[in-house]
């Protein structure tokens, strides 16, 4: 088995904006911890995961490529004589060191979804202009950066500082809860649609904060139907007892983090703060390991079946970008496989025989294009 450092192991970061700054103001190693591995699951994108790679190798640590991808529950449960009930539910996504294997077919749905944002976004500004707490579309815009598709905490950052509410609590308490005056939806699937979607791009699917579901067994039943690897139970007040058990009723791998956005909240656990155990480490790669291979498998498959430039920058969006110009072409096929292998697997694993057969077939295939997509 490969030799991982535990120090701090963080499955669940939902900003990668806010990792930037955290990194760039103090590091990740206050505190008396230091943070070696960091799953970043940003909401409905992974285009901040290169830059955090290229950042997160200053302090020697190591990054999880994923999503939180924002879903509905849309299955209509019967709870307690009522008629039914519809929850907010948000599905992670953990890929392997290249990332989805599908990724065309993950970038479209997640598009999809960031349409829905800003669709969402400007109805809430509509909403609130109607209660009478003006916001321009181009201040929310703005706070959300370029290219970003603003959720609901950038609304409430805008609505602090045009000086409406006094803070963020503030803003999702009297506005922006859910069904609140100011809420809205967006243009979301089913969360069972968004764990199939992860499942076949390679993904190990985990469900985030069950806590704050009203009814969660019905809804971790149906995902686990669907396929769902894990749910989160540690946080940072420690780990649940109810969702420890539900985890094991469903036997799902259990994960946890800080849920980190940088909203600057009291009540925000710190970057880091929730330390996964050595066990729940070995339990969680035990499963998303072999996932993961397949996954860089298909990845290169796909690359000998059709090489293209293309393919190449698909290859090597998430690779860590250390020494990369020392890679000889004589050798290219061989480190192309490894660096693609060698964040997560074994050796043995490593020189398994489909793995040397692919090794063969890139020998034969023109991957010049990836000298200068890693130089």
């Amino acid at each position: 088995m490969a030799t991982y450092i535990f120090s701090c192991w963080k499955l669940t970061c939902e900003s990668s904006k806010a990792v930037m700054n955290k990194m760039s103001s103090e590091g990740l190693n206050k505190g008396g911890y230091s943070v070696k591995v960091l799953a970043l699951t940003d909401h409905d994108t992974m285009s901040g995961i290169p830059e955090a790679i290229e950042a997160a190798q200053r302090f020697d640590m190591k990054i999880i490529p994923g999503i939180a991808a924002s879903r509905n529950n849309r299955t209509r449960f019967q709870f307690l004589g009522e008629s039914g009930l519809e929850e907010p539910v948000h599905i992670l996504a953990y890929y392997g060191s290249c990332g989805p294997a599908w990724y065309e077919e993950l970038e479209t749905c997640l598009s999809n979804i960031r349409e829905g944002r800003y669709l969402r976004a400007k109805n809430m500004i509509l909403k609130l202009n109607e209660l009478k707490m003006p916001l321009k579309w181009e201040h929310v815009a703005k706070i959300a950066g370029n290219g970003v598709a603003p959720g609901r905490l950038h609304v409430a950052r805008a609505l602090v500082e045009a000086g409406h509410v006094e803070n963020l609590k503030q803003a999702f308490n009297r506005y922006l809860y859910d069904g609140g005056p100011a809420y809205s939806t967006g243009n979301e699937p089913s969360a069972e649609e968004a764990v199939e979607l992860i499942r076949r791009t390679g993904g190990f699917a985990a469900l985030a904060h069950p806590w704050a579901l009203k009814n969660p067994p019905p809804i971790i039943k149906r995902l686990k139907d669907a396929g769902l690897h894990g749910m989160e139970v540690y946080r940072g007040d420690g780990k649940l007892a109810a969702f420890n058990d539900l985890a094991d009723r469903y036997n799902l791998v259990k994960v946890g983090g800080s849920d980190y956005h940088g909203r600057g909240n009291y009540d925000e656990s710190d970057l880091g703060s929730v330390n996964l155990p050595v066990l729940a480490v070995h339990e969680f790669l035990k499963v998303a390991r072999p996932i993961w291979c397949d996954a860089i498998k298909d990845i290169l498959q796909h690359y000998v079946e059709e090489p293209s430039d293309l393919k190449v920058e698909r290859l090597t969006r998430f690779w860590q970008m250390r020494n990369l110009k020392s890679i000889s072409t004589a050798s290219l096929c061989r480190d192309v496989v490894d660096m693609c292998l060698s964040t997560w697997l074994t050796p043995e694993e490593r020189q398994a025989a489909d793995i040397e057969s692919l090794r063969s077939k890139l020998s034969h295939t023109s991957i010049n294009g990836v000298v200068p997509a890693l130089c």
